[in-house]
Formats: C-alpha cells, structure tokens, sequence
C-alpha cells in the first residue's frame, strides 16, 4: 500500500512539474510575441516619420463614385441555407446565383465584386441590408476612396467623379471635384464576414467582403468629360485611374467600351512625362476587358497597385492570356515577389517595343506584408518608409483608429523569408527593430514590410485604395 501511496505521489508531483513547466514556457513565449509586436510597431512608426511632405503634390484621381453600404453577410445572405456546390457566374441573375458565387468566394476569404444586372433582385438586397441592425454609409469608389486618402495626407487632389451634393459632404474641403452632380448615387453594398466564420461547411480563411451593385453610371465614365476640363489647369504631379473594373461584364453596346478606354488612353497619353501615372488593379473576371486594359492603358502607367488576388490574375492574363479567379489568401513573399518581377520584366519588353510610358513602380499589398518594387533611376523615392506607411495604414484603416493597438494586431509574416522560389534566393530576415527589410537587385530596389494584421475588424471595403494611396505620396 505504501509502494503504491508513493507512485500516486511521485505521478501527482510529475504532473503538477509538468503543468509549470508548461505554464512558464506559455508565458514566456506570450512576451516574446508581445515584444515582437511592440519592436516591429515602433521600427514600422520610426520609418513613417522618416519622411515628411516638403511641398504638397497635387494629385488627380478618376473616375466615378458611388454610396457604399457596409452590411455583415449574416444579415443579408447567411441565413440562407448554403449552396451544396459554390459556382462562378461573371454576373448575377437569380438569387440562386447570388449564393453560389458568394460562397464561391467566401470560402477562400477572397474579395470579388459583381454586377447584379436583375434590378429587382438588386432592390430586394438591398432593402434587405438596410434594415440590418449593425449597418453603415460611406463613400464609395475607388477614386472618391483615394481621393480622400491622399488630401488627409497633406496632397491637392482633383477627383473625376459624379455625385450628389449631399454625398459630396463626406469628402474633404480641399477636394476639388469635375462632376458633373447628380440627383441620385448610385450604391453598391460591401456584403463583409469576419475571419473563421462558417457557412454550413465553408469557412472563410480571412475577413473580407462581397460587393454587389447594378450601378449604370460608373461604367460609363460619366465624369471624364468634366475631368478632362479641369485636369487641364491642375497640373498634377499624379495621375491615378481607378474604377474601370466597373466594366467588367457590364452589358455594353459593342465597341462602346473599348472606345471610354481610349478616351482614358488618350489623356494619359496628353500629360508631361514628369507627371506620374499610377494605375489601380481591382478585381476583374472578363478576359476581353483585361486585354484591352493591358492594350490601352497599362502601357502609359509608371506605377500599378494591386493585391495578393489581383496579381495572379494580372499575371496570367500577360503570361498566358487567361484569368485566374481565385488564389492563395496568404501567399508567400517569394511567390508574391517572383510575380512581381514577371510582370516588370514583361512590361518593360513591352515599353520597348512601344515606346509609350515605363513600368518603373509595383506595389502589392497583401493582408501578411507590403511589398514595393522600384526602378533605382526612376523619380519614385522613399522606398523603405513608403513600404512601412502602407503597412501601417492597413491596420488603422482596418481596426478603424489612427492609434494602434498591439493588443488588436497579429504578425503572418515569419522572422525571415525567402526572396524568391528560384536558384538564386537568398534567406531574409525580418528584425523587429528594423522590420522593412530592403534590398538591390540589379536596377530595382525591393521593400517588405510586414503587417500587424488587425484582429479586431471594424471594415475591409476600401482597405486596398487607403493602402495604395498611403503609399504614393511619400513616393511622389
């Protein structure tokens, strides 16, 4: 009895050991992530203040504008029995449609936006969303979006866009806007869903949203003629063009829209060559559309902006010709950066034979990291410091607060990564004290900063333009 008194006694004191020591190595580890989450905040806010606008660059951003309407999807689609098989439609017709490319998406955590050209549908949807308990107005468009952006950030900023007066009220004062004004917006609602949350057997991977619309304006561009006016006497040392995937699968008379990309062409073409161009990638499905954009337009920007689902799709559509609708939602830096010098490589063989404007800038963001690929000779500086102002502005537009909070923020991104999936990657490490890291690769210099990842999600809609912006103006 004794023998057996003992071994309870000796197996009781093994477990309570085992217990503290388990206890000792979870605290430690718990500070050492904290410490790193609180290192990498303060070296990414010692390289935004690095730099400091000396003048205040004037900036022209198109086209369009809209009402957004955030709602969470549970209010709007999740209560509906899930889909046994998500499919994708480049438009949507039935509310059957609606639930399977929403689950088609939602299940990779990726953002989509799609045209509901049944009008009833649409006003079905949204009545449905605006009765919604937890719901809000903003807004909308890529440009308006940026537009915004860059005057909080000290530019002078000319916006192509229509709009009602009354939404005019949510821009900035120092805003000017071409018009024309209207007596309607028109709304698209940003159908958001957090991370983790299930839908019968999907579950999204990461926060994102859904966007639907069956807006008529936008895709015709109906503030180019206003834009064209004013951009005359503006001078922008920026031009950013934004909103074209409005198009996208939008029921067009033929040629109608090859002909407003060549008006867009055509003013890029009429400004100095010391005025930047700068175009934003969004989410865009129809392969005919790409095309003409490749043909069109990317060959007179400087600069494109684009995220972890656009390039893939950018990728293959100048490498293969087709599109690719879905992708990792957290790729790794090396694929992300192989992509990257694909597309330079092949845009500048492009320009060559052209002769129009060269690629000298991309930049990427990702929800684990920004990445900034520059041309050394280029007029684009501050590489570093626009990189680690692009990473911060993703979590404060996220969590909805200019302050972060380290207890509201995650790290994805490793200490170290590789630089590239082929024969000549190199280890790079990610130190807490110096989180940018930046190196040369022949006549480009690369930037990747990681992002404290916001685990507390106020808003996803917007996050793209808000980052990209960010990230301009310390590089104009």
């Amino acid at each position: 009895m004794a023998s057996t008194s003992a071994k309870v006694s000796i197996g009781s004191l093994f477990s309570v050991l085992l217990v503290l020591i388990a206890f000792y190595f979870n605290q430690n580890g718990h500070s050492d992530f904290e410490q790193r989450l609180e290192e990498t905040l303060n070296g990414l806010l010692r390289a935004e203040k690095k730099v400091s606008l000396s003048y205040k660059p004037k900036v022209a951003v198109g086209f369009g504008s809209c009402q957004d309407l955030f709602v969470h999807s549970k209010d709007v689609l999740l209560f509906n029995p899930p889909p046994k098989i998500p499919e994708h439609f480049h438009s949507i017709s039935t509310q059957d449609e609606l639930l399977k490319v929403f689950a088609y998406f939602f299940r990779h955590g990726a953002a989509a936006e799609r045209y509901i050209k049944n009008e009833t549908l649409f006003k079905e949807v949204l009545e449905l969303a605006s009765r919604a308990n937890d719901v809000h107005w903003a807004i909308g468009g890529n440009a308006p979006v940026m537009a915004a952006r860059f005057a909080k950030e000290g530019c002078d900023v000319l916006l192509g866009a229509q709009m009602t007066k009354g939404l005019k009220q949510f821009l900035p004062d120092e805003v000017i806007i071409s018009g024309p004004f209207t007596e309607e917006d028109d709304i698209h609602i940003l159908l958001e869903y957090l991370a983790g949350e299930r839908w019968g057997p999907y579950l999204a991977s990461r926060a994102n949203r859904f966007i639907v619309h069956n807006d008529h304006s936008n895709p015709h561009l109906m503030s180019i003629h206003g834009f064209v006016k004013h951009l005359e006497t503006f001078n922008p040392n920026l031009l950013v063009v934004g909103g074209l995937q409005m198009m996208d699968n939008f029921p067009f008379q033929p040629q109608l829209r090859r002909e407003k990309l060549m008006q867009v062409s055509e003013i890029c073409s009429r400004l100095p060559q010391d005025t930047k161009v700068h175009f934003e990638m969004a989410s865009f499905t129809e392969e005919a559309l790409l095309h003409d954009i490749v043909d069109l337009i990317i060959p007179f920007a400087d600069s494109l902006g684009m995220n972890e689902q656009e390039l893939p799709n950018f990728y293959h559509i100048l490498k293969y010709g087709n599109v690719t609708l879905i992708s990792e939602a957290t790729p790794r830096v090396a694929t992300v950066l192989d992509q990257m010098r694909d597309v330079f490589d092949i845009l500048q063989e492009t320009w060559k034979r052209s002769g129009q404007r060269k690629l000298t800038r991309l930049h990427v963001h990702t929800l684990a990291f920004q990445a900034i690929m520059t041309e050394k000779d280029s007029s684009w500086k501050n590489t570093m410091s626009a990189a680690a102002k692009a990473a911060l502005t993703a979590h404060r537009h996220t969590c909805g607060s200019h302050r972060i909070d380290t207890a509201k923020a995650k790290l994805i991104l490793d200490d170290a990564f590789t630089s590239s999936l082929r024969n000549d990657a190199k280890r790079i490490p990610v130190k807490s004290s110096r989180p940018v890291s930046c190196w040369d690769e022949g006549d480009r210099e690369v930037c990747v900063a990681p992002v404290l990842v916001c685990t507390e999600v106020l808003q996803t809609g917007g996050g793209g333009d808000n980052i990209s912006s960010a990230g301009l103006v310390f590089q104009i």
